[in-house]
């Protein structure tokens, strides 16, 4: 089952499908990180970590608006010293999930525990290959031998990648990878950077990423553990291909972020300068509307939300149906096991990318001042 679909099912949840309340917030407890990917605009080592105090004041005004899931968030969340306190306060305060999403280079055996005993529900890992390059240094072999310490853990885990041109050649590895340990792993669209006004997805690429999404939805109608749902399948292809796609966008309303210094965000990418304990539930409901930047969001968290809360029956029917269809699949032989079994019976098309010779490397790209830095 889906992210999204658990809520829905979930009887303490479903009524954020249909009430005015928020569901979802994302905290950042820091925005310093010891990367630095090219396509990221969520760091910035010149901020302090935001005190302790500062957070847990934060969370209290976030769970008494109504939000039932925290997800903790970066820069890297695992640089704050007091990472795990923030973790135990966010279960005290009654959150129905509290998740984190790291790169796992911090991550040690004592610092799982220390999670794992303050109620972390889940820990998404972030890998974009197998190896690093200059553009992400999220490479699986870096934290490769970390995956196994969740195997008794009960802190879930799953893998998402950024899927985008420079990584195309290596994510079908790390998603096998992942299925061969039994681990949840997805891949999606990088989106653009809003902030910056950079465009990071290239329209030469849209046709070989198309295909990885394929491959992974025929994974997962095949029963793997690809980490995506239906819907978000069906909305990215859509994306790729510029078609039209109704739905309102729900971020600043039902799902909304909040810096590490304490500012109320629409999103990742929709920034305010106000503050998190200014805002009241009537601010959140003035969010309830379409955006201009809504079409081709890659902010996935927020545009999956907004399918299932704009069209519930549509979104649970195209869940039930994936469902179904993967019954019926694993019922058969000969399905597909992992993306070398799809690009293996593909030898005759053309690779998933080929990097054009000129392509400018990630030094350039900084000296054209496109860089973060």
């Amino acid at each position: 089952m889906t992210v999204i679909g658990e809520r829905m099912l979930d009887l303490r949840q479903a009524p954020r499908v249909f009430d005015t309340k928020p569901w979802a917030a994302h905290l950042y407890v820091t925005e310093q990180c010891n990367l630095d990917c090219h396509y990221c605009n969520e760091f910035d080592n010149s901020i302090r970590h935001p005190a302790l105090a500062d957070l847990k004041t934060w969370m209290d005004h976030i769970r008494k608006l109504g939000v039932m899931r925290l997800g903790l968030q970066g820069g890297e969340p695992l640089k704050h010293p007091d990472i795990a306190e923030v973790v135990r306060y966010a279960k005290s305060l009654g959150f129905r999930k509290v998740s984190m999403s790291s790169n796992g280079f911090l991550l040690n055996r004592q610092l799982l525990a220390d999670l794992e005993g303050a109620g972390l529900d889940e820990l998404q890992i972030s890998v974009d290959r197998m190896t690093p390059i200059a553009s992400t240094r999220k490479a699986m072999k870096s934290v490769l031998h970390k995956l196994d310490w969740f195997k008794n853990s009960k802190v879930g885990l799953h893998v998402s990648g950024v899927l985008f041109k420079e990584t195309l050649d290596e994510m079908g590895q790390v998603i096998d990878t992942c299925l061969d340990m039994g681990i949840p792993v997805h891949a999606r669209v990088i989106h653009d950077d809003l902030v910056h006004d950079r465009t990071l997805r290239d329209a030469s690429a849209n046709e070989p990423l198309l295909r990885f999404l394929e491959h992974q939805e025929k994974l997962k109608r095949s029963g793997k553990k690809i980490h995506s749902s239906w819907n978000l399948f069906a909305y990215q292809k859509k994306m790729l291909r510029q078609e039209p796609i109704e739905w309102t966008c729900i971020a600043g309303y039902k799902y909304f972020f909040v810096s590490s210094t304490g500012k109320f965000w629409l999103c990742s990418q929709v920034r305010t300068e106000r503050h998190i304990l200014e805002i009241t539930r009537e601010d959140l409901l003035s969010y309830n509307r379409k955006k201009d930047c809504q079409a081709g969001c890659g902010v996935y968290c927020t545009a999956e939300t907004s399918l299932a809360v704009s069209h519930p029956l549509r979104y649970a029917g195209r869940e039930v149906a994936g469902m179904l269809a993967s019954r019926v699949s694993r019922m058969r032989r000969g399905e597909p096991e992992r993306i070398r079994d799809l690009t293996a019976a593909q030898q005759d098309e053309a690779p998933l990318y080929e990097a054009p010779a000129a392509a400018p490397s990630f030094g350039s790209r900084c000296q054209q001042g496109n860089c973060l830095r």
